[in-house]
Formats: C-alpha cells, sequence, structure tokens
C-alpha cells in the first residue's frame, strides 16, 4: 500500500502547474503616448547642422535624419554593419574619429544640441 501512495505522489509532482490568469486585452483603440522629452524639440549646434539642417527638431526626427544621411551616402561599413564610417561632415560630430559604433554614436551627437 505504501507503493501505490508514492507512485500517486510522483504522478501529482509531473503533471503540470496550472496556468496563470492572462492580462486583460487592450483596447484596439488606445495608442502609446509618445515620452514628451523626446518630442521636445533640440536645437543643433553648427557641426551637426550641416548634416540634418539647422532648424530645431525632436530628437526621434534628428535620428531619422542622421540615420537617412548615412545611408544615402553609404557610410555604415559594409562588413561590420554596427560601425559607421565618418565622412567630412561627420567627422567633427563624431570628435575627429574616423569610425565610431552606432552605439556610441548617439552619445556624440548628444554633446552637439541643446
Amino acid at each position: 500500500m505504501a507503493k501505490t501512495k508514492k507512485k500517486a505522489a510522483k504522478k501529482a509532482a509531473k503533471r503540470p502547474a496550472a496556468k496563470a490568469a492572462k492580462r486583460p486585452a487592450k483596447k484596439a483603440g488606445a495608442k502609446r503616448k509618445p515620452n514628451a522629452a523626446f518630442m521636445r524639440p533640440v536645437q543643433p549646434d553648427s557641426m551637426l547642422a550641416v548634416v540634418v539642417g539647422s532648424a530645431p527638431l525632436p530628437r526621434t526626427e534628428l535620428t531619422k535624419k542622421l540615420w537617412g544621411y548615412i545611408k544615402r551616402k553609404g557610410l555604415q561599413d559594409p562588413k561590420e554593419r554596427r560601425m559607421i564610417n565618418a565622412d567630412d561632415a561627420l567627422r567633427p560630430v563624431f570628435g575627429g574619429k574616423t569610425r565610431v559604433s552606432m552605439f556610441d554614436m548617439t552619445k556624440l551627437v548628444s554633446k552637439h544640441v541643446r
């Protein structure tokens, strides 16, 4: 009789646990609210204005314009895609560096906005 209790206990342990309750479904019309800090216009300095223009624009648009410039000029390294090769206009923005990773690029560009 002891063996049957042990087998029953093992079977109970092997059973999958009950699934957790699902989260309530999101409303179809609810849109994500943008962060106000990203939407606040920033003023590019003279070095960055050569690339993205001199008009104040939100950081999101500034990043889009910067990547548009990089793609249009073919400055992304073809073999190492995360590296950006600076041309004459981007070199002052990148602090004189000829190659910058895309992750360092945002840090360097943030120094050129007010």
